[in-house]
Order: structure tokens, then C-alpha cells, then sequence
């Protein structure tokens, strides 16, 4: 697969992504995935996003930046989603929240093989916090977390 591609490929994956179109992600998640360095295999790729998809129902995957050096490519996703319970441990239960992930993939065979994830947890963090002082005192809601 040829540098030019390569975005037009993960695009496309991306495009299947938000189309919720598992049957189709095979074309792009090859069959022995790595997650963070755990091999997850293209069921467990799969079961996760379909997980990720039940508990946040309105999650887009939006591209800012995306960087390509064949095989691999590097993406910074932003969402702005309601999940439903808690999310990476944080109570944010039904609340709007935006946040970016940095991500890196490694393509084999034209498709992805090796996930690497950050998410910016922080910037959750700091939307609930902000939340739970919209209700304080005046007097609280001046105080640093």
C-alpha cells in the first residue's frame, strides 16, 4: 500500500466506524490485532466497539489530525459524546463530555494490526469537576479542585 493510500484507507475505516458497519471491518482490522500492545484479535477489536458503541450511543469518530508515515499512521480523534454510565472510571453518567484521542496504527497485509490509544482523561476529568461547581456556593466555586 502506497503513502497516498494509506489515508484513504483509514479514512474509509473510519467511515465504517461511525456507520456502526461491523459486518465490514474485517476489510480493515486484520484477523490478529493488537491493543495496546494485547493481542484482542478482530473479535475482540470488534466486541470492543460494539461496547464502546452500547455504552456512548452517540459516539463519532471526528479526524483532526492524521499523519501518515507508511505502514503506519497517526491520528488525533476529538469526540463530543453523552456516555451513559461511567466512563474510564469517571461518573459521567448521561452528561456531554469532549475529549481527544491520540492514536497510532501499524497496517500489515493493508489492514490495521497494532493499535497503540491515549485518551485525554484529564479533559473529562476537568468538564465533571467544572459540572459539580456550576451547583456550589459562590465560595466554592471560586476554590481550585
Amino acid at each position: 500500500m502506497t503513502g497516498a493510500d494509506l489515508p484513504t484507507r483509514y479514512r474509509s475505516y473510519i467511515a465504517c466506524l461511525n456507520a456502526r458497519d461491523w459486518t465490514n471491518l474485517d476489510r480493515f482490522v486484520h484477523a490478529e490485532a493488537h491493543y495496546n500492545g494485547r493481542r484482542i484479535g478482530l473479535a475482540g477489536y470488534r466486541e470492543m466497539l460494539e461496547k464502546d458503541c452500547d455504552e456512548i450511543p452517540d459516539l463519532r469518530f471526528d479526524i483532526r489530525l492524521l499523519v501518515c508515515d507508511p505502514p503506519r499512521i497517526a491520528s488525533r480523534l476529538q469526540f463530543d459524546c453523552t456516555p451513559k454510565g461511567a466512563f474510564l472510571g469517571l461518573p459521567v453518567n448521561g452528561r456531554k463530555v469532549s475529549f481527544a484521542e491520540n492514536v497510532f496504527y501499524e497496517f500489515r497485509d493493508e489492514r490495521i494490526a497494532s493499535v497503540w490509544s491515549v485518551i485525554d482523561k484529564a479533559a473529562i476529568e476537568a468538564q465533571l469537576a467544572g459540572d459539580s461547581r456550576k451547583g456550589a456556593a459562590p465560595e466554592q466555586a471560586r476554590q481550585s479542585p
